[in-house]
């Protein structure tokens, strides 16, 4: 009877130990999304923001469940050019910003950065408010701050729930001037907006549109 007992503990252990991984915020899992297939577009608004303009990219390669983008975007903001000036992959000619080779996971369960120092989950859509995911290396997070469950979002000519998730930059050399990142995505549309805060209060929000849902 003990040995039947200490037998059930143990799978008892086991099955809860499973289940914590599945529902770990640092772990994105999920099938592959068709965002991260190749030939994939991501573009945003065709009106210049902030200073940015023309920006849009396409997935090259999707290799192992990793999605690689190239793309490019005209980029007047000084604090903005600064933001990008030290993340590999980015080239900057003037107002030319150009990416290559920027690599993220796109599953049907959310969105993960593999590149740089901002390596680490964006979004996952099942998250609560006040998940964290971790920040690469840095011993900083992304935290939800956002889930109303409500279709209140203005996208294209729909409105539509929204998750957000805030990081503050910090965690890169060339941050100076914006405080804060706030991404903003849907399960169906993926990542639909990205806000930036700067420093002097003022914000900016670009539209995200891909060519294809989940």
């Amino acid at each position: 009877m003990k040995k039947l007992f200490v037998f059930l503990l143990s799978i008892t252990v086991v099955v809860l130990c499973l289940s914590c991984e599945k529902d770990d915020p640092s772990v994105l899992s999920g099938d592959q999304s068709a965002m991260g297939e190749v030939g994939v577009t991501v573009e945003s608004s065709s009106v210049e923001i902030a200073g940015v303009s023309d920006a849009s990219a396409t997935v090259i390669t999707l290799k192992s469940g990793v999605s690689s983008f190239s793309g490019s975007a005209t980029v007047k903001n000084e604090f903005l050019k600064n933001l990008l000036a030290n993340i590999p992959g980015i080239t900057i000619t003037g107002d030319k910003v150009s990416a290559t080779n920027m690599e993220y996971k796109i599953t049907k369960e959310g969105f993960e950065c593999k590149t740089g120092p901002g390596a680490g989950i964006l979004v996952k859509y099942g998250s609560s408010v006040g998940d964290t995911y971790k920040i690469g290396t840095t011993g900083q997070v992304r935290t939800v701050v956002a889930k109303t469950g409500v279709d209140d979002y203005p996208y294209g000519f729909y409105l539509i729930k929204v998750i957000k998730v805030e990081e503050t930059p910090s965690y890169l050399k060339s941050s100076a001037g914006v405080t804060k990142i706030t991404y903003i995505a849907n399960h169906k549309f993926g990542l639909v907006g990205v806000l930036a805060t700067f420093d002097d209060e003022t914000t900016a929000e670009f539209p995200i549109y891909t060519s294809v849902e989940n």
